[in-house]
């Protein structure tokens, strides 16, 4: 039961410190739509996108004014395309272009499933679809992908990273004209989950039912307030408050999230509880390690503080609900958070510290413009690091870098909305070309050995 304290909670955590609903994704298996060819495929799942989705903006929307918790984003996840076009590999992007244009008809923000996963071995269809994807993001304006290059079950699929270092190159070039826009389309997994509702690494997985509402919450500006009113305690007593409020903004999330699935006929999937950021005042996870006593985020004691921020928020989540899932932790990604966009501005945040705080935190290296003439296998190298401390620690880790054509480390790019500033990151300047070209596979650690 809410009594008077509880409603007036919620409505002074909407209107004064950003609490909203960061997505609601429906995810789509799109497996029985696979035709004979590219051209009926294509035909097929542009059909049953547009009908299975049709109302999501609609319900969005009610929902939004019945409950009064704003929805910022409606999207839509599909089952991996590579598998959709495994028998016709070379037209895979004409499927991604009637996806692009189901996406827009519906009205929706993103559509994630341009997506692979390759995380043991890479078979040739597989390797012609992964060559599509710069050209298919630089020619759709909604369409989203990812690729899984490892797991801690399986290891590092090196050669994937290879590649994947060289189409995230070729991406960035081929959106030259939006200073590599296309690669804030394009996240590199390790340990990727099947009902994930966040962009751009959302994928309708196989394991999944056939139509399913998963909503993303976010509400770093509510933790952030919750702590400025206990400035002196503890971190325990910290860490209690932080659960405290993420059970609150929780249950909000799987409310929304059971009544959007009852009106849209779809399968309640999870409620992500992840900390996402937004490029706006107020609404920043680098803020909430501050107000946690720190300086500035990026300097000594940061991976302290964040682990401890993310083991609060899941704790308190699922108490929340039993059904959390997704990514779940709090994000870091730098153009997107204000307070990360102010520390790399004033040269306390850097790559190197940024990957010691995804050991702790949720996913990984994201959203960070670094020089446009960054050599392929040095993106490829950042992919491996990355993908280690996902295979080691057993938890889901990415990379979302942009390459930005013709800028360097002093300059800045401006995505724009939710997608933000980024300052250009340097990289280190080491030659890992030879360790990168050896290919192959890095063996998954000895305590995947489980069964």
């Amino acid at each position: 039961m809410f009594n008077k304290f509880d409603v007036l909670e919620t409505i002074d955590m909407i209107e004064r410190e950003h609490l909203d609903i960061r997505t609601i994704t429906m995810g789509i298996s799109l497996l029985p739509y696979i035709r004979e060819t590219a051209e009926s495929t294509a035909a097929a799942v542009y059909e049953a996108v547009c009908r299975k989705a049709k109302d999501i903006v609609k319900v969005a929307s009610q929902l939004s004014g019945e409950f009064g918790i704003p929805i910022v984003n409606k999207r839509v996840s599909v089952t991996p395309v590579s598998l959709i076009c495994a028998a016709f590999p070379q037209e895979a992007p004409r499927v991604g272009q009637a996806l692009d244009a189901a996406a827009k008809e519906l009205g929706i923000d993103f559509l994630g499933g341009y997506s692979a996963l390759v995380h043991k071995g890479t078979a040739d269809y597989e390797k012609i679809f992964l060559e599509s994807i710069p050209e298919l993001l630089s020619t759709t304006e909604r369409v989203c992908s990812s690729v899984n290059v490892a797991s801690s079950k399986s290891g590092i699929n090196m050669d994937a990273v290879r590649l994947m270092g060289e189409i995230v190159k070729r991406t960035a070039e081929a959106t030259r004209a939006q200073d590599g826009l296309g690669c804030a389309k394009l996240v590199v997994f390790a340990n990727a989950v099947e009902d994930n509702p966040f962009m751009a690494g959302a994928f309708h997985g196989v394991g999944e039912s056939g139509t399913v509402i998963n909503v993303g919450v976010s509400g770093p500006g509510v933790v952030k307030h919750a702590l400025e009113n206990i400035p002196d305690a503890n971190l325990n007593d910290a860490a209690e408050m932080i659960k405290r409020t993420a059970f609150k903004i929780t249950r909000a999330g799987q409310l929304i999230a059971k009544e959007a699935a009852k009106r849209l006929d779809a399968e309640f999937g999870i409620v992500d509880l992840s900390l996402a950021p937004t490029p706006v005042m107020g609404d920043s996870v680098a803020h909430i390690l501050e107000e946690l006593g720190l300086e500035c985020v990026g300097g000594h004691g940061t991976t302290a503080a964040l682990a401890m921020l993310n083991d609060a928020v899941k704790k308190g989540g699922v108490m929340a609900s039993s059904h959390v899932g997704g990514l779940s932790g709090a994000f870091i990604p730098v153009s997107e958070d204000i307070g990360m966009i102010e520390a790399a501005d004033r040269g306390m945040l850097n790559i190197d510290k940024l990957e010691a705080m995804t050991a702790v935190c949720s996913v990984g290296l994201d959203m960070i413009a670094i020089p446009g003439d960054t050599p392929a296998t040095t993106i490829s190298a950042i992919i491996a690091d990355e993908a280690a401390i996902g295979m080691i620690n057993n938890k889901t880790t990415a990379v979302r870098v942009i390459p930005v054509p013709g800028k360097d480390v002093g300059d800045s790019v401006e995505f724009g909305g939710l997608l933000g500033r980024a300052p250009i990151m340097p990289v280190h300047k080491t030659d890992s070309s030879r360790f990168v070209l050896r290919g192959g596979r890095i063996p998954a650690p000895i305590h995947s050995n489980k069964n």
